[in-house]
């Protein structure tokens, strides 16, 4: 973070200083909402949540070096003295405007590039990679896991400063408007839409809702926006944007070859001959406008994360990194957070890929089509596990999508279901509609009880698939599926989690 006196935060955020006797003297050089994570000079942000309330910890805070806490009350210290605070009506609205001020200074300084990415499935995967590429640019900010909302689009910001070249934004949203905000605080200089489904439907109220919002990237980005040609609900956003457009998608997919923007005349980024190998793993041909190409063979599991690669590779192509670096580190990455598609190779020759973080009815699809794939392409073919917990927040449809899923399981010749969990009986119910029978599909009622399940079923060679919604928790039960047996199985990412 760059540093900041107590009165220049005061002065951003509109507040009020409490407890600070010098307000030139006091200056942060860190920010954070955990306590945990508090050091000398921090700003520490004593958010509400809803499990507990940042302002009981600013003492610990204080104790690990936190020299000034954003709160939206008075608290006293042991001698009964104001904590040194800067108070305001709302502590996650004021993160906004103190990031908005601090990419304001910024800018001024230096030569930051702000690129920001939506999309209701592959954000984090896409952040990943283009940090990755970016980072053998230049020094490189990108959120932790997925913090992707009100606070942690503040929160990465915070940790950018006078050196870094290029900063990376995910941006999530559970309603119309929630994309604007972030563009507010942000004023992203490139954006990626990814692709509108319908995760998070029943909280927007409808899928065009969600198209709705996801636009607001479109119309928020200032030098150019990569859109993707295959969405229908993405590439109209073309008609929204303000800036050059840039379409990127797989030959022969295309919603239509080119589309022009307001801006000018767009380019297209393609994937060519796209093809998967054994372990899932799609290879293309990566061709950029004018006609470079370079081989893509990426070691990411599921075709669909073609999309991932591809907006990665439209990002970095407009802000001018070459071709060629492109393609060798899309080549290179694996997955950089954890939960997906993470695969773990047990030492009794059992595969769990553990793709629980999020989950909604185009990413459950993709990761059964992936399992089916890696199951049949195997010498010898491998017996495959589809073990689904619910997809949350889906509203009126989801006793459908659930429906949907159970035949998709059945149709693509998936070894052995089990669900788990109330809101994902249908998925059981359906297989046995479709024709699974004997113990091919089983429902459960707990993680537990589909982990006894596993114990005593699993044997050499199964390929086990464990997805579901985040709340749902299956990604638990594939960490301790993945660590049994005992043995040197523990996946190699590790990251820290927000929302979505």
């Amino acid at each position: 973070m760059i540093p900041l006196t107590a009165q220049q935060i005061a002065d951003a955020v509109g507040g009020r200083l409490v407890g600070v006797a010098d307000a030139d003297g006091v200056v942060c050089t860190c920010a954070t909402t955990d306590s945990r994570e508090a050091g000398p000079g921090c700003l520490f942000i004593a958010k509400p949540g809803e499990a507990t309330d940042g302002h009981r910890f600013i003492g610990a805070a204080a104790a690990a070096g936190a020299v000034l806490n954003l709160a939206e009350r008075e608290t006293l210290d042991e001698a009964g003295s104001p904590n040194p605070s800067v108070l305001v009506d709302d502590v996650v609205l004021a993160m906004g405007r103190l990031a908005r001020e601090v990419l304001r200074l910024l800018r001024a300084a230096g030569t930051v590039t702000v690129l920001g990415i939506t999309g209701s499935a592959g954000k984090t995967t896409t952040k990943d990679l283009l940090a990755g590429i970016l980072g053998e640019q230049g020094p490189t900010v990108a959120p932790v896991g997925s913090y992707n909302g009100e606070v942690g689009v503040p929160l990465t910001i915070f940790r950018a400063d006078h050196s870094t070249r290029y900063l990376v934004i995910e941006m999530g949203a559970n309603a119309v408007g929630n994309i604007r905000y972030l563009c507010d605080i942000v004023a992203p200089d490139y954006g990626a839409v990814l692709k509108v489904g319908t995760a998070h439907a029943g909280e927007f109220g409808g899928v065009e809702n969600i198209a709705l919002t996801k636009g607001e990237l479109a119309e928020g980005a200032s030098a150019g926006v990569a859109l993707n040609a295959d969405d229908p609900r993405v590439a109209p956003m073309a008609s929204r944007a303000g800036a050059p457009v840039a379409y990127f998608g797989v030959r022969g997919r295309h919603v239509t070859d080119r589309l022009a923007s307001p801006a000018g005349e767009a380019s297209l980024v393609e994937a060519r001959d796209l093809r998967t190998d054994a372990s899932g793993c799609p290879s293309f041909r990566l061709v950029l406008p004018g006609g470079e190409e370079h081989e893509v063979a990426s070691q990411l599991i599921g075709e669909h994360h073609v999309y991932n690669l591809l907006a990665a590779a439209t990002l970095a192509h407009l802000v001018g990194v070459p071709g060629e670096a492109v393609a060798r580190s899309l080549s290179s990455q694996r997955a950089g957070s954890r939960y997906r598609m993470e695969r773990t190779d047990r030492p009794d020759g059992v595969t769990v890929i553990n793709d629980a973080y999020n989950a909604n009815p185009e990413s459950m699809a993709a990761a059964l089509r992936t399992l089916a794939q890696m199951g049949r392409d195997a010498e010898p073919p491998r017996r495959t596990w589809a073990v689904l917990g619910a997809m949350l927040e889906l509203g009126e449809v989801s006793v459908a999508e659930h429906d949907k899923l159970g035949r998709d399981v059945v149709r693509l010749n998936i070894a052995q279901l089990i669900a788990v969990g109330p809101e994902a009986r249908p998925v059981y119910n359906a297989a046995l509609l479709e024709g699974s029978w004997g113990e091919e599909a089983i429902w459960v009622e707990t993680a537990e009880e589909a982990e006894r399940v596993l114990e005593e079923s699993l044997r050499p060679g199964d390929i086990v698939l464990l997805k579901s919604s985040n709340g749902a928790g299956l990604r638990f039960l594939g960490d301790r599926v993945a660590q049994s047996p005992a043995g040197d199985t523990r996946p190699d990412q590790t990251s820290m989690e927000e929302r979505r």
